[in-house]
């Protein structure tokens, strides 16, 4: 793991050292609603909702907790949130 596990983007300084959670998502439009939910899910069900953004989401409190200290990123685009999960990756190999 590197040495320096501060992440620094949109604004935020994310400590990836503290981090309990971290995973993927998709924010979809449909029925009126909008939801978070897995890229995977996202994809199948295009043709049903619209994804209005991706976000890469951090969670720092313990697991089984509410999640009170989330930390969300968003990107237009799925390929931006690729490049940043490959950053995020980079700081644990």
């Amino acid at each position: 793991m590197a040495e320096n596990m501060l992440y620094e983007s949109q604004g935020m300084v994310l400590d990836l050292a503290k981090i309990t959670r971290l995973y993927p998502a998709a924010i979809v439009e449909g029925g009126g609603a909008e939801a978070q939910v897995s890229l995977e899910w996202a994809e199948m069900k295009s043709d049903e909702v619209r994804i209005a953004e991706y976000v890469l989401v951090f969670d720092f409190d313990p697991p089984g907790e509410l999640p009170e200290n989330r930390k969300i990123l968003h990107y237009p685009t799925k390929e931006e949130l690729i490049t940043a999960m490959h950053e995020v990756a980079a700081y644990f190999s």
